[in-house]
């Protein structure tokens, strides 16, 4: 090789070099601006106060929360209220999240761990989209496969993984970069139902139960003089008090799975009514119809009535008492006028409930009677 030939060569080498050079340095731009660098935040770019809707959706489910004002609903249930608590967590766990590994992932690859978009093919990972209130995209990722590790509490040596540990991560608009964060972020479903706010009706204080299918008359009615009192059958026969206290008790502290847009077309048997008074002079008029298929019922609701707008002043009571006990009445008769409020806006939905919820609800004339061996 003569000196030019060398020569030839170092410029070859030094152009390849500075080439490779700026290529390495866009990717390491790339890197850093994909907001995937190994302890930055996932998503930096992100302001919670910017938010103003959230899309979510898997292979299977789409979930649309929007800001309405104040409040945030669920479209996919017709603006049902949703939960703002579960939507803070979420926004907030995301803003604050960072990643623990980052890596290059070919396409190809992204089906195995999750990771494609939803909806086109295997591999459909979670999709998250927050947009603004004018609809732009402020950010977006996709949930892919949890990363398991060893459960602690199984200390063999063959024992698998099992527990989840954290997710791994695709943001949107970064090529082919795949991060893993420390929370496997469970909650972050793209079922509509998951969203709702579960705040429900409350029949408290009951005074009177009846219970029987629609327009055949109540097949029992059970009742009590004061709210402490014992309870009774209202006509004849030994009541079980268990059963009525059960009954009594998960009237006021029902859950439902589900809000209904489309019941009538889904029910199925004849509706079956519960009417409660309580000693607040309200009367909660419960509807409940099987669902034709699956488990569970549709239950609708109605509240009506109003709270004594005076305490009827305790035998041999002192004006220092009166005055107390006057302030207290108002201040829990203020809460309960804000409650009624709140049921009646909740009143013109139907919800989908467990079967098994209602059990207590559903028994026969004869299940709650009180046991042969009981009776006198």
């Amino acid at each position: 090789m003569n000196r030019r030939h060398f020569l030839y060569l170092v410029i070859a080498l030094a152009v390849l070099g500075g080439a490779g050079f700026a290529l390495f340095w866009q990717d390491i731009a790339a890197y850093r601006a994909s907001g995937a660098k190994i302890g930055a935040k996932l998503l930096p770019g992100l302001t919670i106060a910017d938010v103003a809707e959230i899309r979510i959706q898997s292979p299977k489910h789409q979930a649309t929360l929007v800001r309405k004002e104040k409040n945030w609903v669920v479209q996919e249930r017709g603006g049902y209220p949703a939960s703002f608590q579960e939507i803070s967590d979420l926004m907030i766990k995301l803003v604050e999240l960072k990643v623990t590994q980052s890596e290059q992932v070919g396409a190809s690859l992204l089906p195995r761990i999750e990771l494609a978009d939803p909806g086109k093919g295997e591999g459909g990972g979670t999709l998250i989209e927050f947009r603004d209130g004018a609809g732009k995209v402020l950010a977006g990722l996709v949930l892919g496969k949890k990363v398991l590790k060893k459960d602690p509490l199984n200390p063999l040596p063959a024992a698998k993984d099992g527990v989840p540990a954290g997710r791994y991560v695709r943001i949107v608009g970064a090529k082919d970069t795949v991060a893993v964060v420390s929370d496997p972020l469970g909650k972050a479903e793209a079922e509509p139902g998951k969203w709702l706010n579960k705040d429900f009706f409350k029949a408290e204080r009951i005074r009177t139960l009846a219970a029987g299918p629609e327009g055949a008359g109540p097949q029992w009615k059970i009742a009590r003089a004061e709210e402490w009192g014992q309870w009774k059958f209202a006509v004849g026969g030994e009541l079980n008090p268990s059963a009525a206290v059960a009954a009594t008790n998960r009237l006021g502290s029902l859950s439902f799975d589900d809000v209904a847009l489309d019941s009538a077309k889904e029910a199925g048997g004849k509706p079956f009514l519960l009417v409660a008074e309580t000693f607040d002079n309200l009367v909660y008029t419960v509807k409940l119809v099987r669902k034709g298929k699956g488990d569970g019922h549709f239950i609708s609701f109605t509240v009506k009535g109003e709270p004594p707008k005076g305490r009827v002043p305790e035998k041999g009571e002192k004006p220092e008492d009166k005055e107390r006990r006057d302030k207290e009445f108002a201040e829990a008769r203020k809460r309960l006028e804000e409650r009624i409020a709140a049921e009646q806006a909740l009143s013109k939905w139907t919800y989908v409930i467990g079967g098994r919820e209602l059990e207590p609800l559903l028994r026969t004339r004869g299940d709650m009677e009180a046991p042969r061996r009981d009776r006198k």
